[in-house]
């Protein structure tokens, strides 16, 4: 993966009211990842060259995804501050074809125990994956993309609520 095939880049910037130890936490352990987003298990090995999965929830299992859902390899982890990884969505066959796009985390402490939390995904020209992550395939069932995942990452650490209990109210 060269610069010059990652050409649509997609950047989210949020502030949470927590710790950025347990942002870092909730990003990188599969005890936090089943509480928002799309409740999937995540694994890291948090070193250049190790691996990176998440894995299908029931819901995703029962409509037929795999159960390795995305898959990537750390490039380069620096806990709790950066973790710079490739990315690849496997339950769609077009998006498993493409070259791995590039996903940055970014968590910079700020004063009143805040995080600013800022997420870069590189993606190649034309990527099916991009219009996912940007949140353009949501009214078919297909999620808000980065927007929504990060929405539901500051609930849960905020409130201790999923996003969709707290949307129910």
């Amino acid at each position: 993966m060269t610069e010059a095939e990652l050409q649509v880049v997609q950047v989210e910037r949020i502030y949470i009211k927590a710790e950025r130890e347990r942002v870092w936490e909730a990003i990188t352990s599969p005890e936090w990842s089943i509480r928002y987003g799309h409740s999937g298990l995540v694994a890291y090995e948090l070193k250049p060259g190790g691996r990176f999965a998440a894995r299908a929830n029931d819901g995703m299992r029962a409509l037929g995804a795999p159960e390795i859902v995305m898959d990537g390899e750390v490039l380069e982890a620096d806990p709790p501050h950066r973790v710079v990884q490739t990315w690849r969505v496997l339950m769609d066959p077009t998006m498993a074809a493409e070259t791995a796009s590039r996903l940055t985390w970014e968590l910079e402490s700020r004063p009143g125990g805040i995080t600013r939390l800022t997420v870069t995904h590189e993606f190649p020209e034309g990527s099916a994956t991009a219009a996912l992550m940007a949140g353009q395939l949501e009214d078919m069932g297909a999620g808000g993309g980065w927007s929504w995942v990060l929405s539901g990452l500051k609930t849960v650490l905020e409130t201790g609520e999923r996003l969709e209990e707290v949307q129910q109210l």
